[in-house]
């Protein structure tokens, strides 16, 4: 049964990640965008990895880990993308 909570806490956390995606496609900004936070969110996610892993408790949970920890490192990479063209946007102005 613990693992059936586990796994709608990562599917939940996880359901706002495609959001996060689809809000950095949409506006090429990163204004308001941390990228710490996102590190330390998929730190997180890989120590619940490791933690399973170690304890030889390796079940479909782990997929679920391996899901979110794709759907955040998406959104970590268009966050320095969109950082790369606010930078480009500043040169522009400047010009």
């Amino acid at each position: 049964m613990a693992q059936v909570f586990e796994t709608i806490m990562l599917l939940c956390f996880g359901a706002s990640w495609p959001f996060n995606i689809s809000k950095s496609l949409r506006s090429r900004t990163a204004r308001g965008k941390s990228i710490y936070f996102e590190i330390c969110i998929i730190v997180g996610y890989l120590c619940g990895v490791a933690g399973k892993i170690v304890g030889g408790n390796i079940t479909y949970v782990l997929a679920v880990y391996l899901l979110d920890i794709c759907m955040v490192s998406i959104d970590l990479a268009l966050t320095l993308r969109n950082r790369r063209l606010d930078r480009l946007a500043e040169m522009e102005e400047r010009i």
